[in-house]
């Protein structure tokens, strides 16, 4: 099975010591904005374990900075779960809908009679732009629309059902995944703030898509069978098994290898990062904060990896949202707002 497979990553460094109180926060959190429903639901939800995913990839956040994260990941996994349905194969109506929480993203109060999802998504946004600088929040606002408007061009793949080429994919799947954002909520947890120069320097940019691409392509092998029941092609599997002909042994192993040489080409070029600040002459401080964001970028590829081979989330799916129906138990997020 592909959930057997293992990858190579740095081990995990550490867990937030704040995990069973953010886990209390959290399903008060998501009990609180009807994100979960009944029993059932909340027993299928509180089996994700997301504050645990949070502790193990931000492992520096303590309080009120690890509650946040772990919200933000239970909103990323219930929200995709939404489109595990009829709505998920309608670009345009899920395009519309989305608009509503890009709206939101760039400023916009969330409309009267907010559903579920859009609520929580108000509130996350709040909370993580509350007191941070301007650039973050621009930045965020543009990785916010970019996930939510992806998840259009997700339900295009379905119709179309089949894998598109590796590049097309990579560009939807980098959308889906928000990859950017655990690492842009990962620096408000750490309170720091990387200056520009180095943020865009070719060695840190490098490094920041090779530990989102390594997360997605874990992922990715790790929800195929959940995916492939469901009619979902984006997926790095499908793609290399399509584009490259293989079998899917070969698929699995190629994917694999992928994920090894993005791994490598992380650890050569965060050795390369101290020169560069030295040609930079950053100021300790500042130094200080570069260090913390190739450990952040780190912290989040071992901690995610962990956390998905031990989440029930793709172990037990057939059993509780079988691919014979909608991938949730309860509708949050609906195409128009509620009055």
């Amino acid at each position: 099975m592909p959930q057997d497979i293992d990858f190579d990553l740095p081990p995990v460094a550490a867990v937030s010591p704040d995990l069973d109180g953010a886990r209390r926060h959290n399903l008060d959190w998501v009990r609180r904005f009807g994100l979960v429903g009944d029993e059932r639901s909340q027993a299928w939800y509180t089996s994700w374990d997301m504050p645990r995913l949070a502790a193990l990839g931000f492992p520096h956040a303590r309080g009120a900075a690890l509650d946040l994260c772990a919200d933000a990941m239970g909103f990323f996994f219930v929200f995709d779960d939404q489109f595990d349905g009829p709505l998920g194969r309608d670009p345009a109506e899920t395009a519309r809908v989305c608009q509503r929480l890009i709206d939101v993203a760039h400023g916009a109060p969330p409309p009267a009679g907010a559903d579920p999802c859009t609520a929580a998504f108000a509130d996350i946004r709040a909370r993580s732009a509350d007191g941070a600088h301007p650039a973050w929040i621009a930045r965020t606002a543009h990785e916010w629309e970019y996930y939510f408007a992806a998840h259009a061009h997700e339900a295009a793949g379905r119709l179309r059902g089949t894998p598109a080429d590796l590049d097309s994919y990579l560009q939807v799947r980098r959308g889906i995944a928000a990859t950017d954002l655990p690492l842009s909520l990962g620096e408000r947890a750490a309170g720091i703030a990387v200056p520009a120069a180095a943020f865009h320097s070719p060695q840190l940019r490098i490094m920041r898509r090779a530990a989102i691409d390594v997360t997605l392509m874990c992922n990715d092998v790790y929800s195929l069978e959940k995916e492939e029941a469901r009619g979902d092609v984006d997926n790095v599997v499908l793609v290399l098994e399509r584009s490259r002909r293989l079998t899917r042994s070969a698929a699995l192993a190629a994917a694999r290898a992928e994920v090894d040489a993005l791994v490598a080409r992380f650890g050569t070029l965060a050795a390369q990062v101290p020169a560069v600040c030295a040609q930079l002459a950053l100021p300790s401080g500042q130094r200080a904060a570069v260090e913390g964001y190739v450990r952040l970028m780190t912290d989040w590829m071992s901690g995610y990896h962990a956390w998905q081979t031990e989440t029930q989330r793709y172990r037990a799916a057939a059993q509780v949202v079988p691919a014979s129906g909608p991938g949730y138990l309860d509708r949050v997020l609906h195409s128009r707002p509620l009055v």
